[in-house]
């Protein structure tokens, strides 16, 4: 990662925590606050993923990719599983608090995600250490932010393994994040499920994904990165079939078992391979995770709105689903045209 004064991806983080500490203050009233807090926040959270996706290449090598990977994102299911459930019971429970409404308790909640956000990040800031790389900056560091984008993407095109891959990642993750944003609102919408069912269903696919993430990095090792992608891709167009035919809340938590199982893998497996492809001689890794993560934002905007889009226009979000799995369809098709030459520095592709 470049050298940027100040060293920006220790403030980005703290960004987001503090920007949730400031949801403590949101009572109901002050609905802008809320708003400029969320967006900070999102700003914070997918600002920092940039740079903890950087290291990966950075402190493993890419026979161990695919495993630390597997192992970061676990980990991160696990620490967001014992938050909702702390902060669930707590909800659930004010009168051990000696109140009766649970609208503090609600508020305290995005203060210890705050503190909890701080706290945690202190192992990365205290144990990794940044690559300096001194450069001199013409204009300002947002600028040349965009610059840097614009230089992997030309470079990008250069690369038709590389390229290949990213117009997989690109239609598939059309697919899977809009799974991620959409799935509750499809089980109250569709299913007319309460509230406490719907929030089983995220404890299920962040419990489930932890086995997810290790399970195909596992089949990684065993066969190569791209069968395994492959093989989720495939259960994921599985997926949006068998959802059209959800009517009952077992049939969605046995959807939310297989969404978990696949979602964990393929964000897993997705960066590992990514880092793999890059040019392992590079140097601006930051730069590289930068696109990547542009990548999957667009994706997230094209997904969602055509999500909403088929549900106005059709009256169903069951429509909905189905193209989410042509998403999906046209990520195997790309993913196919990767050829991995025997010679590039990977490990087991």
């Amino acid at each position: 990662m470049k050298n940027t004064s100040p060293q920006i991806f220790r403030l980005i983080p703290y960004l987001g925590a503090f920007s949730c500490i400031g949801l403590f203050f949101f009572t109901g009233e002050n609905v802008e606050w809320a708003i400029i807090c969320s967006v900070l926040a999102s700003i914070g959270y997918t600002g920092s993923l940039v740079f903890y996706n950087a290291f990966l290449p950075i402190i493993a090598t890419p026979d161990k990719h695919d495993m630390i990977s597997a192992k970061g994102f676990s980990l991160g299911y696990v620490g967001s599983i014992i938050l909702l459930i702390i902060n669930l019971i707590c909800i659930s429970n004010p009168q051990w608090f000696g109140l009766e409404s649970t609208a503090l308790i609600a508020r305290f909640s995005f203060l210890t995600v705050g503190v909890w956000w701080i706290g945690f990040a202190q192992i990365t800031f205290r144990t990794l250490k940044e690559v300096q790389i001194p450069i001199k900056y013409s204009n300002s560091i947002i600028i040349n932010g965009y610059r840097e984008i614009l230089k992997v993407f030309k470079e990008v095109k250069s690369q038709p393994i590389l390229k290949y891959f990213l117009a997989s990642f690109f239609f598939y993750s059309m697919g899977v994040q809009t799974v991620m944003y959409m799935a509750a609102s499809f089980g109250s919408k569709e299913l007319n499920l309460p509230g406490d069912k719907l929030i089983i269903t995220i404890i299920i696919i962040n419990a489930v994904a932890i086995i997810g993430s290790y399970a195909f990095a596992f089949i990684s090792k065993k066969r190569s990165n791209k069968s395994s992608l492959l093989y989720m891709l495939a259960i994921w167009v599985g997926i949006c079939i068998y959802a059209y035919f959800v009517y009952t809340d077992y049939q969605f938590y046995i959807l939310a078992f297989v969404v978990g199982l696949v979602m964990g893998g393929i964000q897993a497996m997705s960066r590992s391979t990514y880092s793999k492809l890059m040019p392992q001689e590079t140097k601006d890794q930051a730069s590289y995770f930068s696109f990547f993560d542009v990548t999957e934002k667009l994706a997230v905007v094209i997904g969602t709105f055509s999500y909403g889009f088929i549900e106005q226009w059709t009256g169903s979000m069951r429509n909905s689903t189905i193209a989410l799995g042509l998403f999906f369809a046209v990520g195997i098709g790309f993913l196919l045209m990767v050829r991995i030459p025997s010679g590039l520095n990977t490990s087991n592709y």
